[in-house]
């Protein structure tokens, strides 16, 4: 009794440890957002560019998440991992010491690929090692991980930033991995392969008319998302007049209601999906669309960007969700291609913002990104639903 007891709590903090793992991963990806002027003022130059390093961190890991996962898909999965986090580690440390642009884009590579890996196999990683019936616990774990790094994580990289620089962010992701790397080491079972995964599967998924509007719809709303998100920084900066201390509250603030999202989530998402699809989708466009109100005042803003994270998780855990709940079989290659998508909408939404900010002005990108929104909203309501 003691031993299955001892079992299930390594079991259980291996979970955790993946689930935190998911959250240093996504945080990283999202940190450099809340550290655009300080990377920008370092290398002398402006935040458009600087832009650049989320797009071809995001492009990179939807180029290189399916082809990676495919050569290591005979690889044991305790080792892969070890060896994922190590590589993300060792990019940290570089991300830390870069002595220049180009040297931090470089570093920034190495996370991506590092990124794409994880990504491929953290998820079949918590469901496999789950005790038997609990592995919808396990998924809401790493779910719940990945999207609140998206609202909390960038706030609190930003602070770090903000106090100690840009560079110890990077830094303290960095010693944050390497200590779940020794609590993988401990904690983690030994978990062979699935067995290698052909390319000939892709076709059966892409024939699922659901999945494909599950992606399509992730594609566009993702992008219309970090049009504006990739420049909240500057945006409340510069449009709203906020200070460095304001726009940190606000960040902050936006990651706390990731947490009431989440809560919802778990609690009322089975009984309610339709709502909760609804209110994701309708509520990112009323919310891009409502972003010039920020300029009435920081009461304004802060309202805002409290439904605005909200919307923003209930829309990643709805549609991580639909994934599953559309392919149960093959969950990491679909799951695989979700992330190589949602990164290809970032990358995107980035690049289309940074290009926005140059030629019509940073106060012109939640009208833009507002328009895309409405896009998938006129989609979703003739297609989707049906």
């Amino acid at each position: 009794m003691e031993n299955t007891a001892n079992f299930n709590w390594r079991i259980w903090l291996a979970v955790v440890a993946i689930s935190l793992s998911a959250f240093i991963f996504n945080t990283s990806e999202f940190v450099p957002i809340g550290l655009l002027s300080l990377i920008a003022n370092d290398f002398g130059i402006n935040e458009a560019e600087t832009g650049f390093l989320i797009s071809i961190y995001a492009w990179v890991v939807a180029l290189t998440s399916l082809p990676l996962m495919l050569a290591c898909s005979r690889f044991e999965m305790k080792k892969l991992l070890l060896l994922v986090v190590a590589l993300f580690i060792v990019s940290h440390i570089a991300s830390a010491l870069a002595s220049g642009y180009w040297t931090l884009m470089l570093s920034r590579l190495g996370v991506a690929c590092a990124h794409a890996l994880f990504w491929s196999i953290a998820t079949p990683m918590a469901v496999r090692i789950a005790p038997k019936g609990k592995e919808s616990i396990a998924l809401s774990c790493i779910a719940t991980g990945t999207s609140i790094a998206l609202i909390a994580g960038l706030p609190l990289g930003r602070v770090i930033g903000l106090h100690l620089g840009w560079r110890i962010s990077f830094l303290v992701i960095g010693i944050v991995a390497f200590l779940l790397l020794l609590i993988l080491f401990k904690s983690l079972p030994k978990i062979p392969s699935g067995g290698a995964v052909s390319p000939r599967s892709l076709p059966k998924l892409l024939k699922t008319p659901k999945l494909l509007g599950v992606y399509g719809i992730t594609l566009c709303l993702v992008s219309a998302h970090f049009i504006v998100y990739s420049y909240i920084e500057p945006f409340l900066k510069q449009y709203v007049n906020l200070g460095e201390n304001a726009v940190t509250i606000i960040l902050i603030i936006f990651g706390l209601v990731g947490f009431l999202g989440s809560f919802l989530f778990s609690k009322y998402y089975d009984k309610h999906q339709l709502s909760f699809l609804n209110f994701a989708i309708f509520g990112v466009f009323i919310v891009l669309a409502s972003l010039a109100g920020a300029k009435l005042g920081i009461s304004s803003a802060v309202l805002i960007c409290v439904f605005w994270g909200l919307c923003i998780t209930i829309f990643n855990l709805t549609f991580q969700a639909k994934v599953l709940e559309l392919v149960p079989i093959g969950t990491s290659v679909a799951m695989s291609m979700f992330s190589g998508i949602y990164n290809v909408g970032i990358g995107s939404g980035a690049l289309i913002g940074g290009i926005i900010i140059q030629t019509l002005g940073i106060a012109n990108i939640s009208y833009i990104g507002a328009i895309v929104a409405f896009c998938i909203c006129i989609y979703y309501k003739g297609w989707f639903l049906k």
